[in-house]
């Protein structure tokens, strides 16, 4: 993988770990308004997750890289975006796998994970690249969280 420069997102936490990987996915945008994205196409996604917190787990690790990679690729690649259900819907336009919704949906399996470890780091910043000039920053408001997975 290239060596890539991501928005930074400032946090008061300590320790701040990021993750690159990538996943092959196909989705199509289930409205009239999305033109060819309406047709199943695919791409190659590239993710970088920001992960950040105060406390290391017991293994000295804010959060463990290879499971957090696995919670989303293994979930993910090469797959069809549309058929999991009910994390992406062909009628609510709020869960239609748009790459801004397939970046808010990676943040909320993330936390979810997070929120379940001793150590309970946050999820402060998903970068979702769908093509090699488009690409989506999701941060979850101050404070909240998104929607429940």
């Amino acid at each position: 993988m290239m060596q890539q420069i991501y928005p930074s997102v400032v946090h008061p936490f300590s320790y701040e770990l990021n993750k690159d990987f990538q996943f092959a996915a196909a989705h199509y945008i289930p409205s009239d308004l999305a033109g060819k994205c309406s047709r199943i196409h695919g791409h190659t996604y590239f993710t970088n997750l920001t992960i950040a917190g105060n406390e290391l787990d017991a293994s000295g690790f804010l959060a463990n890289f290879s499971v957090i990679k696995q919670i989303i690729h293994d979930r993910f690649d090469h797959s069809l975006l549309n058929e999991h259900k009910p994390l992406f819907s062909d009628e609510d336009p709020n869960r239609f796998p748009t790459t801004e919704v397939v970046a808010r949906t990676i943040y909320e399996i993330i936390q979810a994970h997070l929120d379940q470890t001793d150590n309970k780091p946050q999820c402060v910043q998903i970068f979702l690249r769908e093509t090699p000039t488009s690409y989506i920053v999701y941060r979850p408001a101050a404070g909240g969280r998104s929607h429940d997975v």
